[in-house]
């Protein structure tokens, strides 16, 4: 049900389909990286919490009792005035008597801005999971999608959010390396995921979206190619305790387990696939052309 005019396009999770969402930013702070176009058509801004108030009074009491998981948009959200994100997170505390969980995009950026006492504040009125874009573990591969922080960088912040009691849901994407990385691309990934053990990790596959220039800029893998990034990947990970996913719209390979219990099961998975597509060189030697038209 739509209770909000959104300012199109809005982005959320797989995870949270059935969350009320809360557009408190227009667009991406940070909107420099070469391979997204998710908000390359925003101007970013912030919306005042008079707004946000209005829309929340717009939800039918009736209905607030059926919302347990509100996520917060746009892009990086978390980097709104933290004063001003605990007035809306006391006012979703008050309005929406179930809610369990707020959800929200976290860039590296966004969280340069706040302190582990300040997310704390955050996480104690219910701000319980950020969605960081990881993209990738190689500093090469960051500094070609101008990602403008390193991987040990992302590291820090990411750990920060940790000791504030924050889960993380950490994206990674294939292909974003082209052929030229693919491999260290795949290793630093895992090894990146290694050492923070985020509560979630998820894989997307790269695909065309407003970024024609990079496409240019990089080889683009086959399918086959894409599967043996993946395969590489779920080898190489070994984290305490991590739920992987890979159930975006761009991906070709579903996979759902948890380390370390599933690992075998999803490297063998993988690898199955990757068999079965051997067997068919036509479509393992195609490049995916899935691309989203529309925004």
């Amino acid at each position: 049900m739509y209770y909000f005019n959104y300012e199109e396009p809005v982005f959320r999770p797989p995870s949270e389909a059935r969350s009320l969402i809360l557009q408190i930013t227009v667009g991406c702070s940070q909107n420099q990286c070469k391979f997204c176009g998710m908000y390359k058509m925003k101007q970013f801004r912030t919306r005042s919490v008079a707004e946000i108030a209005a829309e929340i009074d717009a939800v039918p009491e009736g209905h607030r009792h059926h919302y347990q998981r509100i996520f917060l948009a746009d892009g990086d959200a978390l980097v709104y005035p933290q004063q001003q994100l605990i007035e809306i997170l006391d006012l979703l505390n008050v309005k929406f008597p179930n809610l369990r969980r707020v959800g929200i995009y976290a860039s590296p950026k966004s969280l340069t801005t706040k302190s582990v006492e300040e997310l704390q504040q955050l996480e104690l009125r219910k701000l319980r999971i950020l969605y960081f874009g990881l993209e990738s573990g190689d500093g090469q591969t960051l500094e070609l999608v101008d990602k403008g922080y390193s991987p040990e960088q992302m590291l820090e912040l990411c750990r920060k959010a940790q000791t504030a009691g924050m889960k993380l849901s950490v994206t990674a994407i294939l292909g974003l390396a082209g052929r030229t990385r693919s491999r260290e691309h795949a290793r630093a990934t895992a090894e990146w995921i290694n050492q923070l053990s985020p509560e979630y990790f998820s894989l997307l596959t790269m695909f065309r979206r407003h970024n024609d220039a990079f496409f240019e800029q990089i080889e683009a893998l086959n399918n086959g190619e894409i599967l043996e990034e993946a395969l590489m990947i779920v080898k190489h990970l070994q984290p305490q305790k991590t739920i992987l996913r890979s159930n975006h719209v761009s991906n070709i390979l579903n996979l759902a387990g948890s380390y370390p219990k599933d690992r075998e099961k999803m490297i063998a998975q993988t690898e199955a696939t990757l068999a079965k597509a051997r067997c068919h060189p036509d479509w393992f030697g195609q490049v995916p052309d899935y691309g989203e038209a529309y925004y």
